[in-house]
């Protein structure tokens, strides 16, 4: 209204009077306002804070320890009163002497990096046996295009990750020449790369790149997305199986997430940039590297071995020998040497015994023919005539006989009552 007023009065000439009514004000408003060089503005003197008093102590402990917590300082200054005011301060001041970390805006090549990380949806999958599941979610988001694509896995282990990764690698055809993983346990969880995630990214010839600890914007590209998926792409959806969330997930990114115009790359969308992505990316190994979980053990009576928490039946015919366990997303399979004696579908369940027909009526055949052999055995030993080493035979007396030499008869009188622990006791 300010402005008003003055260019009605200056440039049109209008009455002050006639201002005031047009404009709803008071005439007193409008000759303030002609009477002012700027707009009004609405202030008034700051009246302090109650911090103001110890700000010089909380200056002498920051300047001798940067990075002591808001919460020991209360302590050391005395305060006692809300530490929320005190905490406020203390942010404003901390720069003072600890600095700044500021972020370089960091310019990627094509075919140069990848971003991976772990997305757990708060969502709860039916993984069969009448169980549900909270499972992660393996995400890739290529540097240069901006291109996503994920994977449902069953676990945080090793061989689960790799072959996600393996499995995602394999869609595009090609691998980056560095990938950007932060601390996770099965990768890399004190700065250097596990034996599992070292084999792997040798045999495709890239490189691991570990984020520096407690620094999520070092892979801050695709963490920004995993929360992009949260609010989305998940509200109001139904998943039946982690098939079903993987295959969602897969048509929502083709159709929506990665034909999104982006600014960054120079407003074009990912599924656009790929190629040129492509292009400068090295290609896949002709044979797959080592992933999935593996494992040797011996098996036992009770023919079954445990895969990430379920037990799955092995033919009963190699008890005793060594097994070779192999599993990937879909399949569990067991070798003994060069032969397979189990293959099942992999259960994403927990505490879930899995048993082939086959290996059940296997080992009803074999229990029935050790004991069919065993009272043969019995059979064979008690009709078998015992003889000394000249030939002759062993005679074999009654008990009887013994007690009859020895002048000992347990046999219990006529009329006489059993021992019973009382009377056993008494003697």
């Amino acid at each position: 209204q300010w402005a008003e007023i003055r260019r009605l009065h200056r440039s049109e000439g209008v009455p002050i009077k006639e201002i005031a009514r047009r404009l709803g004000v008071a005439r007193n408003t409008v000759r303030a306002a002609l009477a002012s060089d700027t707009a009004p503005k609405y202030s008034r003197p700051a009246k302090g804070s109650v911090v103001d008093a110890f700000e010089p102590q909380i200056r002498a402990l920051l300047r001798e320890y940067p990075t002591m917590p808001a919460t020991v300082i209360a302590e050391r200054i005395g305060w006692t009163r809300s530490l929320t005011v005190l905490k406020d301060r203390v942010r404003v001041i901390r720069p003072e002497f600890r600095g700044v970390d500021p972020a370089d805006r960091v310019i990627y090549e094509p075919g140069g990096c990848s971003q991976w990380d772990l997305w757990f949806p708060d969502y709860r999958i039916p993984v069969g046996h009448n169980q549900f599941a909270m499972l992660p979610v393996l995400v890739m988001t290529l540097a240069f295009s901006r291109y996503r694509s994920a994977v449902m896995i069953p676990s945080r282990q090793g061989g689960d990750i790799l072959t996600g990764m393996w499995l995602l690698l394999s869609q595009l055809g090609a691998v980056t020449r560095k990938l950007v993983w932060d601390r996770e346990a099965a990768i890399g969880p004190k700065g250097t790369p596990t034996a599992l995630a070292a084999g792997f990214v040798g045999t495709l010839g890239t490189r691991l790149e570990l984020a520096p600890p407690r620094d999520p914007e070092y892979k801050g590209m695709v963490e920004r997305n995993n929360r992009f998926f949260e609010t989305s792409f998940l509200p109001g959806r139904q998943f039946a199986s982690p098939d079903d969330f993987t295959a969602q997930f897969d048509r929502w990114l083709a159709d929506h997430a990665n034909t999104r115009v982006v600014r960054a790359i120079g407003d074009r969308r990912p599924c656009d940039a790929l190629a040129e992505d492509l292009e400068q990316m090295a290609g896949l190994p002709p044979t797959a590297p080592h992933i999935g979980l593996s494992s040797r053990v011996r098996l036992g009576r009770d023919y079954y071995v445990r895969v990430a928490g379920n037990d799955y039946s092995v033919h009963p015919s190699v008890i005793g020998r060594f097994v070779d366990i192999t599993a990937d997303l879909q399949q569990v399979r067991i070798q003994c040497g060069e032969v397979t004696v189990a293959d099942h579908a992999r259960s994403w369940a927990n505490h879930v015994t899995i048993a082939d027909p086959q290996h059940v009526r296997a080992a009803k055949e074999l229990r029935r023919d050790y004991r069919r052999q065993d009272l043969a055995n019995r059979a064979r030993n008690a009709a078998r005539i015992r003889a000394h080493p000249d030939g002759h035979e062993v005679p074999i007396r009654a008990l009887p006989d013994y007690d009859d030499l020895f002048g000992v008869h347990f046999a219990t009188p006529s009329g006489a009552q059993p021992p019973t622990p009382s009377t056993i006791a008494e003697r």
